[in-house]
């Protein structure tokens, strides 16, 4: 708990979902938390929940994809606080469509989320921790930027960048004091199902096929308790952990399961 005491932390992507529970759970723990989403309605309306609870929020409307305004952010905090003790770059979108469907503009649209979201998080907070000489990144990918999967083609492509720049800045990060964490959720009950774009695709067929989800609360705990230790690679909930391992392991096998079961899916939710 004395981890997060007293201590500056930044959450994109923070109005709903893991987002939000991050930012509970962190101002529970005795952080002084900035909730950033571009969603300023629903961000304000947060925020005032926690506030309520006699907790320090902050909400500060933010578009990750503009590294100007996230570095502004960054910028702010830390002159406020005199440091920024952890950048959780959570936000995030998705698109539902077979690659051969999936317009060059929805590329943009979810590697600009997805991708340079972290990417300008991490180029605005970076630099700032190692002058400080600490400091600790926690990149949100998914388990989908672990093991590939069909039918999200720039969202699997955008988290497998998480994954990559992630593991990259932690060696390097190591040099200067600075701790860097990746984030890789298996299904978490959060509203990107229900927000999620899709081509050619039913809503609730596929709604109907998704794994019910792992509470938002347990995976905030799960994450905290693990950037506490430092881990490198954080997959809630704990058994999704063997699908990793598995595809470590037999990658042909995990990649042939996939196959099959993506064939069948597409039965049921293509319209």
């Amino acid at each position: 708990m004395d981890v997060f005491k007293d201590k500056t932390a930044i959450v994109t992507g923070a109005a709903s979902g893991i987002g939000r529970a991050l930012c509970e759970e962190l101002a529970r723990r005795g952080a002084v938390v900035v909730l950033a989403d571009r969603d300023a309605e629903l961000l304000e309306r947060t925020a005032a929940s926690l506030a309520g609870t006699g907790v320090q929020v902050r909400a500060a409307a933010l578009d990750v994809s503009d590294y100007e305004a996230v570095e502004k952010l960054v910028g702010e905090v830390a002159a406020e606080h005199g440091r920024l003790d952890y950048m959780f770059n959570n936000a995030g979108i998705a698109v539902g469509s077979e690659a051969h469907e999936h317009t060059i503009d929805l590329w943009r649209k979810v590697i600009d989320t997805n991708l340079y979201g972290v990417i300008n998080g991490v180029a605005a907070s970076y630099p700032l921790m190692v002058r400080q000489g600490s400091g600790h990144i926690v990149n949100t990918a998914s388990t989908a930027g672990l093991v590939a999967v069909p039918g999200e083609i720039s969202y699997t492509t955008s988290k497998f960048g998480v994954v990559g720049l992630s593991s990259t800045l932690r060696m390097e990060g190591a040099l200067y004091g600075v701790k860097v964490s990746v984030v890789c959720p298996g299904f978490i009950k959060t509203p990107i199902y229900e927000n999620a774009e899709l081509i050619n695709m039913d809503r609730e067929a596929l709604l109907r096929i998704i794994p019910k989800g792992y509470p938002p609360d347990k995976t905030a705990r799960i994450i905290l308790d693990d950037v506490a230790r430092n881990r490198a690679v954080i997959i809630p909930p704990r058994y999704v952990r063997p699908i990793w391992w598995l595809n470590r392991l037999a990658p042909g096998l995990v990649n042939r399961v996939l196959f099959v079961y993506n064939k069948l899916a597409l039965r049921r939710v293509r319209i």
